[in-house]
């Protein structure tokens, strides 16, 4: 195979894996009902004068299936981290005892699964436009090649399109364990 094809193929390739990986990361911040640590990866805390990412100025952890409970490195925190996680807007009330900062997680309600759902949906979409694009600039870039031959050009195009349909059915296949996920009770 040709230098070129195999260099525009390989670019495709990692455009379509990190698009697959960005979509991996929006899942982790859809909850499914259970508490974890990730569902508070958005926090931005002001930390003398600069946005931080919550993890770096307290310890997040879960100790049960409906409970975050963050503890700031240094006391004086605790507004400035109840302050990031009401302006991160994810639905979150969190109670400060002095201490800690304790989130209760609420179970779903079927309303809230469902608008949970159309939101995995969305990402989902997202990361098939980003597959899609992928395809085009890799179709754009052989078509303009003058080195590749035109059965080389047809060949390296099929291989596009293969690989974008695996990557467009690892992100339904994706997307339908995320639903599964959101939607059990």
């Amino acid at each position: 195979m040709n230098e070129d094809v195999q260099f525009i193929l390989d670019t495709a390739k990692e455009a379509m894996d990190n698009a697959l990986k960005h979509l991996e990361k929006q899942f982790v911040n859809i909850r499914a009902g259970k508490a974890s640590p990730a569902m508070l990866g958005s926090v931005m805390v002001d930390y003398y004068g600069s946005q931080t990412p919550l993890s770096q100025v307290a310890n997040v952890n879960t100790p049960d299936g409906r409970t975050i409970t963050v503890q700031p490195w240094e006391k004086n925190m605790l507004q400035e981290i109840e302050r990031g996680i009401a302006y991160a807007n994810i639905g979150f009330n969190p109670m400060n005892n002095g201490e800690t900062i304790i989130i209760n997680v609420p179970p779903l309600t079927e309303e809230r699964r469902k608008t949970l759902a159309k939101q995995a949906k969305a990402e989902a979409e997202d990361a098939k436009i980003g597959v899609r694009s992928a395809r085009k600039e890799a179709n754009n870039e052989i078509k303009k090649s003058e080195d590749i031959s035109e059965d080389l050009k047809k060949n390296a195009e099929i291989d596009i399109q293969n690989m974008t349909d695996k990557y467009v059915k690892k992100i339904d296949d994706f997307l339908e364990v995320k639903e599964r996920e959101i939607m059990t009770v």
